[in-house]
């Protein structure tokens, strides 16, 4: 309704058709005293529909066409330049128009003769737009320039959270190519990596698809143009947007930490930190830093076997737990190989970003043990019962299957020991 109501000569019944060409009409000067004296219509409510575009998601499709479309309004050609005349001449001063008094009465100055020529046709056009923002908005009315320096930093900040969305938007849609059709199946059977923290990205890529994220990328890159012609920026400013998302990685690749200060309970977020949080440009990476073994069951997983494959994986580390602690002490193969199976692989390398969690879990070891919680995952069952279909196939019994599959996971994990000793060997 609002778009509409700022282009009125859409309407008009003498509108020209529009060119062959894909550049949009010039809109005519004789709509100059409409817009100025619907000067508010554009500026102020456009200065609050930058407040607002500046805390909404522009990775979502809805909320970047609706950022295009208003862009595209306010960048048909000459509609810049009558927003920027009508407040010129609301915010000129008011040297001819005394206060309540028409310039009909106005009296000739001393200096002056009943001769001279009438003040210029501007003056009055100034009147009214003056009478027309103070009949809304009242005498005392702190107005804000849609072209003064406040409005242009906004725009300036839109402008950034427009090329942080693009570049989130080229991300997402990277991931998708490189996820192939079936990588859900065969992560559902357990033949890749599992999340242990239960974050899947590819549920979020399925809702937004592969359309939607060229579609978003599209809007934004039409808005920022359209920003730029609107209050010409230059091509310079809008390439340090560009080369500031870089600023955002550490020198491990890893997203640094919103803004924030260390208090005596932790971290407290700074105005800095929150609008960064707010507009998407940093974020909080959050990890399971626990005992994996008490994380909650996944719906992956079958909840009693889970539990019964607790209890009996605590009981053999209670009972076994002087044994197993000397065997992964040991410094020969047996050793190594014990401890790849009986200790935590990721816990020597998890990285905490928060200074307070480091010192926190800084002292806190856990002694090696026996988890047997991967066999309560449907998974790791499915994946099983497959094994054993296909060797029934080639006329192999259950319990021939259950020795191949046994030698084949020894070889496996006797590789695995030996690249991973050769890593910690090069390691610094």
């Amino acid at each position: 309704m609002w778009l509409s109501y700022l282009q009125p000569w859409r309407y008009a019944p003498d509108k020209q058709a529009p060119g062959s060409d894909s550049q949009p009409r010039c809109v005519s000067e004789k709509w100059a005293p409409f817009v100025q004296e619907n000067l508010l219509m554009y500026t102020k409510l456009f200065v609050g529909f930058l407040n607002r575009a500046l805390r909404t998601d522009l990775v979502s499709p809805k909320h970047a066409l609706m950022v295009f479309r208003v862009a595209k309004v306010f960048a048909q050609p000459n509609l810049a330049e009558m927003i920027q005349k009508g407040e010129q001449l609301f915010l000129e001063p008011e040297l001819v128009i005394p206060h309540r008094q028409h310039r009909l009465f106005t009296a000739p100055t001393f200096t002056g003769s009943f001769l001279s020529p009438w003040p210029p046709a501007v003056t009055d056009a100034s009147f009214k737009v003056k009478s027309h923002v103070y009949s809304l908005e009242g005498q005392d009315c702190k107005y804000t320039p849609m072209f003064g320096p406040e409005a242009r930093t906004l725009v300036l900040r839109l402008a950034q959270l427009i090329t942080q969305a693009k570049h989130t938007a080229k991300s997402i849609s990277d991931q998708c190519a490189e996820s192939p059709a079936g990588h859900s199946f065969l992560s559902w059977l357990g033949f890749s990596s599992m999340d242990t923290n239960g974050s899947y990205t590819a549920n979020d890529l399925d809702e937004m698809g592969q359309d939607s994220v060229r579609k978003t990328d599209e809007y934004l890159e039409k808005a920022l143009e359209y920003l730029r012609q609107i209050f010409r920026l230059s091509e310079a400013q809008l390439r340090q947007f560009t080369l500031a998302l870089g600023t955002t990685q550490d020198e491990n690749g890893k997203k640094q930490l919103p803004d924030c200060i260390v208090g005596e309970d932790g971290l407290i977020l700074t105005p800095l930190g929150r609008y960064q949080i707010i507009n998407g440009l940093r974020r909080f990476e959050i990890e399971y830093q626990g005992d994996p073994e008490l994380q909650p069951i996944r719906s992956y997983e079958i909840a009693s076997l889970v539990r019964t494959l607790f209890r009996l994986s605590s009981a053999i580390n209670h009972r076994f737990a002087g044994q197993m602690a000397a065997l992964c002490s040991r410094d020969d193969f047996l050793g190594s190989f014990c401890r790849y199976h009986l200790t935590e692989p990721g816990l020597a390398s998890r990285h905490l970003l928060s200074p307070v969690g480091r010192r926190q879990v800084a002292g806190h070891t856990r002694g090696p043990r026996l988890s047997l919680r991967f066999l309560g995952s449907y998974r790791t069952l499915v994946s099983l019962l497959l094994a054993f279909f296909v060797a029934s196939l080639f006329c192999v019994g259950p319990l021939p299957c259950t020795l191949l599959l046994t030698l084949g996971y020894v070889l496996y994990a006797s590789a695995m020991t030996l690249l991973t000793e050769r890593g910690k060997l090069h390691q610094p």
